[in-house]
């Protein structure tokens, strides 16, 4: 698992490594990610990121890089996280401000929630999503999930969308 590489119509999603590195820190120290993880400085960037590394060595799955057929450059992070102290596992992502607006985050997303029901296994599967972040909002809902306003939570200001299991959907995109 811990080297898989999943490919759409458009992209490859690929394991991420250390050429990713200064995207992702732009990324975590900008305001664009005030629903994510905020970096005050490269030192917790750098944290953060080892993170993000190891968690396909200790778990097995983790966030992958989001690139081109074209263009192996970082675009942004999708994918499998369940880092030790969450509740459920959960389909992630963070979209580099180049990358908006494009449909990627939809497609690589689509690709990594049939991955963890197709591939992982997974019996459920949540995406936790901070309070005011419409536009995570509108993509969950997009990918067909739902907000599960009885589930527990990590903390008081997330909204927890619940992907609905592949025997749950009626038709693409809906529970």
């Amino acid at each position: 698992m811990s080297e898989a590489i999943l490919t759409t119509q458009r992209l490859r999603l690929r394991r991420p490594g250390p050429q990713d590195l200064d995207g992702y820190r732009r990324f975590v120290r900008s305001q664009r990610a005030r629903y994510f993880y905020f970096a005050k400085n490269d030192e917790e960037a750098w944290k953060l990121y080892c993170m993000e590394l190891a968690h396909w060595d200790l778990r097995g799955f983790g966030m992958f890089a989001i690139t081109t057929h074209e263009d192996d450059t970082c675009l942004g992070l999708v994918g499998h996280w369940y880092p030790e102290g969450w509740i459920e596992r959960e389909i992630g992502w963070l979209l580099w401000p180049e990358a908006e607006g494009k449909g990627y985050g939809y497609e690589a997303a689509r690709a990594c929630v049939d991955y963890a029901f197709d591939v992982l296994d997974w019996d459920t599967a949540v995406s936790y999503i901070e309070e005011g972040n419409t536009r995570s909002f509108a993509l969950a809902e997009k990918l067909g999930a739902y907000w599960d306003e009885a589930a527990t939570t990590r903390a008081p200001d997330l909204r927890v969308y619940r992907h609905p299991h592949p025997s749950e959907r009626t038709e693409e995109g809906s529970a």
